[in-house]
C-alpha cells in the first residue's frame, strides 16, 4: 500500500506502507505528518487538506489531529472521495502515473508474513 499526493505544485513524497491495512495511529504517523510538512512548505497559509471516507481518516483522533493542525480543511462529510469533480482528476493522474513508471525497475515488496 502506499500513499502520494499530487498538486498544481508538484509530487510529496511517496510513501509506502508495509501492511495491508493501516490504523489511525499509522494514518496520523506516516501520512498526516508528512503531508503537513509538505503542504506547509510549498503552500503556507493558503493549505487546504481533503479528507476521503476511509476509516483511518474517519477515526475521531485523526479528524482532531487534521482539525487542529490543518487551517484549511475539507472532510469527508463535504468533499466525498466520489465527486464528480474529482474522478476525472484521479484517472488523469493514475493514466499519466502509468506511463511514467519504469515497469522494468519496478517491484513489489515482499509481503511480511
Amino acid at each position: 500500500m502506499f500513499w502520494l499526493r499530487v498538486c498544481s505544485e508538484g509530487i510529496t513524497p511517496l510513501i509506502i506502507l508495509d501492511n495491508d491495512t493501516v490504523n489511525h495511529q499509522q494514518y496520523i504517523d506516516e501520512v498526516l505528518s508528512v503531508a503537513l510538512k509538505y503542504g506547509n512548505n510549498v503552500f503556507g497559509d493558503d493549505l487546504t487538506f481533503q479528507q476521503a471516507g476511509v476509516k483511518p481518516h474517519t477515526h475521531k483522533l485523526s479528524q482532531k489531529w487534521c482539525t487542529d493542525l490543518f487551517r484549511g480543511l475539507i472532510d469527508k462529510d463535504h468533499w466525498s472521495p466520489d465527486s464528480p469533480y474529482l474522478n476525472a482528476l484521479n484517472y488523469s493522474i493514475w493514466g499519466e502515473f502509468v506511463h511514467q513508471v519504469n515497469w522494468n525497475k519496478a517491484q513489489s515488496k515482499q509481503k511480511k508474513r
